[in-house]
């Protein structure tokens, strides 16, 4: 799968988005370290064993560099970067039950706007699934030449042991 590049100082407006997503009452933050264990099985329970490696990198980070929704004090999605690799935005999810809330959207902002802070220029998304909702939502476009990019060579998962 593709990478895509993002520009960061060309971000779009957020506060709109996040104002929709408060009024709906979740909450985006960053976790807090005494939650990892929380938020890892939200991720092992809803996505990778891969996803859940990345997030304790995110962990590792001071600040933190993953942000949560929660709603009723559940988690719903998270969203991480600088886990793969430096400038890398990933790996995402939102729970099936809370898609199509806009949580995905406002978890990407949250995540890039951090980045941007943090004085990057350009963020890469790696290995891209929905290519089209990153185009749109961020003006992400495909770098040419980067599949497998950085993920080459991926230790298969084990068999399951039924």
């Amino acid at each position: 799968m593709i990478d895509m590049l993002v520009r960061l100082y060309d971000l779009p407006e957020s506060q709109e988005l996040y104002e929709r997503v408060a009024e709906s009452g979740v909450i985006l933050r960053r976790p807090g370290a005494y939650e990892k264990h929380l938020v890892e099985n939200f991720v092992r329970a809803h996505f990778s064993p891969k996803w859940v490696s990345e997030l304790q990198v995110a962990f590792s980070r001071q600040p933190i560099s993953c942000f949560i929704a929660t709603k009723e004090k559940e988690v719903l999605g998270f969203a991480c970067y600088e886990t793969t690799a430096k400038g890398y935005f990933g790996p995402t999810g939102v729970s099936e039950a809370a898609r199509g809330l806009g949580l995905g959207k406002a978890l990407l902002f949250k995540a890039l706007e951090a980045q941007r802070e943090a004085g990057y220029a350009y963020a890469f998304i790696g290995g891209v699934g929905p290519k089209e909702f990153y185009a749109k939502t961020v003006g992400a476009v495909e770098i040419p030449g980067s599949d497998p990019g950085v993920y080459r060579d991926i230790l298969p998962e084990p068999p399951s042991e039924s």
